[in-house]
């Protein structure tokens, strides 16, 4: 590494599950918020080994979860399933690398922080950063909708009831999902059998609310961990919501049903007022309303408001996101953060 490098404080990183589909959008973000890296290693299972791919319009082979391969690295994003980043875990955290993981493997560690730098913003809460950071887990996507809308319902007026129907997208199962809702499309069209081997069930023109279905995780494991990742985050500091995940026919995009119930009076102009602000926007009149299409590709949580049909203080709140990025972005901010303890990169 040249002494020029070292000036500029850039750092060593590597996406562990580049391949898969949050390290494809972990790699965009880094590219679009212009992380200050000197080298992005991108790291993956033996069966994609040697591919290239893209980085900062660089060409570069996968390489694997080695520590010749980890050495001198800053930070490392687990970004496959949670099924390879615990087998590879013990590898990356003897690197000595800061680690963030979307895998969601580490959840069970007590050692992991939770964390959504877009829920700790809106609470005005401020992150302490230390020496020595410990691994950091993003939250469940459905779990920062949850939390960054319910809080600001809150200061239009206190919410007596809250619940959400959460819509899981195949795109939560990785690239197997895609590839086994599409198949699942295919086949049903042509009356042959349907593979349920990821998914657990019949995705394709269904909806489904079965919470112990083959799938890993089942629906009721998501539900779980979503309600978890928002007490978390909510800290008593916001009104608990009841949730129910349903399996969603799309491949991509996380979209929710959500019912307040206030006990002030208020209009739906007031909590459209109360919702607007950063990583939130709210549809306008003549605005196409949120939907699995249209969140698809954006970095904010898209929203509408109408008044329940039964009156009084009762309202819906539809929201949607893509779950892949929401996920990505907060990562990155994250070791954005954790840049403070890491005053210049490891590479020699």
């Amino acid at each position: 590494m040249s002494a020029s490098a070292k000036n500029a404080n850039l750092f060593a990183v590597a996406v562990v599950g580049a391949s898969a589909l949050k390290g494809k959008e972990v790699r965009d973000v880094l590219s679009e918020r212009s992380f200050p890296s000197i080298d992005i290693k991108l790291l993956d299972e033996e069966e994609v080994l040697g591919q290239l791919e893209q980085v900062n319009d660089e060409p570069t082979f996968i390489q694997g979860v080695l520590p010749e391969h980890l050495e001198g690295v800053d930070f490392a994003f687990l970004a496959s399933d949670e099924a390879y980043i615990s087998k590879v875990w013990a590898t990356v955290r003897d690197s000595g690398s800061e680690i963030i993981d979307i895998s969601y493997a580490l959840e069970n560690n007590t050692d992991v922080v939770l964390r959504s730098p877009w829920v700790e913003r809106e609470l005005g809460r401020v992150h302490p950063v230390a020496l020595q950071s410990a691994p950091v887990m993003i939250a469940h996507p459905a779990a920062v909708m949850l939390a960054l809308l319910l809080a600001r319902v809150q200061k239009a007026a206190k919410v007596q009831v809250a619940s959400a129907v959460v819509c899981h997208p195949a795109s939560e199962y990785g690239r197997k999902g895609l590839d086994e809702l599409h198949d699942q499309t295919v086949n049903l069209l042509s009356f042959q059998t349907l593979p349920t081997a990821v998914l657990g069930a019949q995705a394709a023109f269904n909806l489904s609310v079965q919470p112990d279905t083959g799938a890993h995780p089942s629906l009721g494991e998501v539900e779980a961990r979503i309600v978890r990742h928002y007490k978390a985050l909510a800290q008593d500091e916001i009104a608990m919501p009841a949730v129910m995940v349903a399996q969603a026919p799309v491949f991509h995009g996380c979209v929710m049903a959500m019912f307040v119930l206030t006990k002030e009076k208020v209009t739906a102009e007031q909590l459209e007022l109360a919702l607007v602000g950063p990583h939130v926007v709210v549809a306008g009149a003549g605005d196409e309303l949120p939907n699995s299409v249209n969140v698809a590709g954006t970095t904010e949580i898209l929203t509408c408001v109408r008044p329940d049909g039964a009156g009084g203080n009762g309202f819906w709140i539809w929201a949607g996101c893509d779950n892949l990025r929401i996920s990505a972005i907060q990562a990155v901010e994250c070791a954005e953060e954790m840049v403070q303890t890491r005053p210049r990169g490891q590479l020699q």
